[in-house]
């Protein structure tokens, strides 16, 4: 188990918080990292290997990616060990349960995340409150429904083509994880022009050096099927999509899915993250080293937590689509420009950014020692 304490720093965590009922099997991790911003914001992850570590990381990212775009909202993150794929009345009951175990945790707010959904957040409304991401017939803005995430990837990724000196027209792309990130990010930018060359889900991947059929893919994991069953293409195993020759690779699933062991298997010239911490430090550093450029985590994939602060805050959905542009981009270049400018990587320019806005909001507190 992860020592709270030694994990700690100048940041947080705030807290951490275990939930257990053992009359439903409910096992789960609550991490408020920091609230000086506001209250707690970050999505309901549930996997059935996640740990206390991994909770403590994507919280983390939570406070530097609503820090990053100046959200009044701090960082947090709930993990539920357990198979998203369960029956719905199984998942039903322990995402209710979860909701009441946490409903006096006022610093947090409840999102979509991973193996979560608007169905979900609903259950936890009625339950708490306290939550966003909602279907829209309760009056929500279903950010994984439009795309929300998927959206701001692709702003940020117009941003960066001419930072490697490349055009996004033509442009072959490979998205690892098509799911509601994925798809969406998919979407948005073969609507621009990029060529959608390899995909991967939890069954397998598919590559085909002249294209594969978006609306196609969609139509089959909506009916349940996998993208190996897309009739065309070469089919590969899961973890070979890293080995897909392109020129704009998204990792959009876990953390860690690329690292140390098998960073050096990448073929591209951008690496744009649509899932939080999807690179260790250590591969991102040997792809910034060899000249791939790398948008981090917290400044590309933060269309969804800018769409979940603005349906808190009452916005309305066709508001969504502007503020997450507008922040995105503006992000985006200034992290790049800050990067190329002082000849570092685009993460610590984006490292400097959060931080110095949580720092300042953390001064404004009470017990600050700023």
């Amino acid at each position: 188990m992860l020592d709270a304490f030694n994990f700690a720093d100048d940041l947080g965590p705030a807290k951490i918080i275990h939930v257990h009922e053992p009359a439903i099997n409910l096992k789960a991790v609550l991490v408020v990292d920091n609230v000086a911003a506001g209250p707690a914001l970050g999505g309901v992850r549930m996997a059935p290997d996640v740990t206390t570590e991994e909770c403590c990381r994507l919280a983390r990212a939570m406070t530097l990616k609503n820090a990053a775009a100046g959200l009044p909202h701090g960082g947090g993150k709930v993990v539920v060990l357990g198979d998203p794929n369960l029956p719905k009345p199984d998942k039903e009951r322990l995402i209710r349960a979860l909701a009441c175990s946490l409903r006096n945790e006022q610093d947090y707010i409840f999102a979509p995340d991973m193996g979560t959904d608007e169905e979900c957040m609903a259950w936890i409304n009625d339950e708490i409150g306290r939550v966003v991401g909602l279907p829209a017939a309760i009056g929500g803005i279903p950010l994984d429904e439009i795309g929300a995430t998927g959206w701001g990837l692709c702003q940020a990724t117009e941003v960066a083509m001419p930072f490697i000196n490349f055009k996004l027209e033509k442009a072959r792309l490979v998205i690892q994880g098509f799911g509601a990130v994925g798809r969406h990010a998919a979407r948005f930018l073969t609507a621009k022009q990029a060529i959608l060359v390899g995909v991967s889900d939890s069954r397998g991947a598919v590559y085909c050096e002249d294209g594969l059929d978006v609306d196609e893919l969609c139509k089959l994991k909506e009916a349940g099927e996998g993208v190996t069953s897309y009739p065309k293409g070469e089919k590969l195993d899961r973890d070979a999509i890293i080995d897909c020759d392109c020129d704009i690779w998204i990792p959009a699933a876990r953390p860690d899915v690329v690292n140390e062991n098998n960073v050096h298997r990448l073929k591209a010239r951008l690496v744009v993250q649509g899932a939080n911490i999807p690179l260790t430090y250590g591969a991102e550093q040997y792809l910034n080293n060899h000249g791939v450029l790398c948008v981090p985590d917290f400044i590309a994939n933060a269309g969804g937590v800018i769409c979940a602060a603005m349906e808190y805050q009452g916005a309305r959905q066709g508001e969504v689509f502007e503020a997450i542009a507008e922040k995105v981009r503006y992000n985006t270049r200034l992290v790049l420009e800050e990067a190329q400018a002082k000849n570092i990587f685009p993460r610590e320019a984006a490292l400097d950014l959060a931080l110095q806005r949580v720092k300042k909001a953390m001064a404004y507190k009470r017990w600050s020692i700023y």
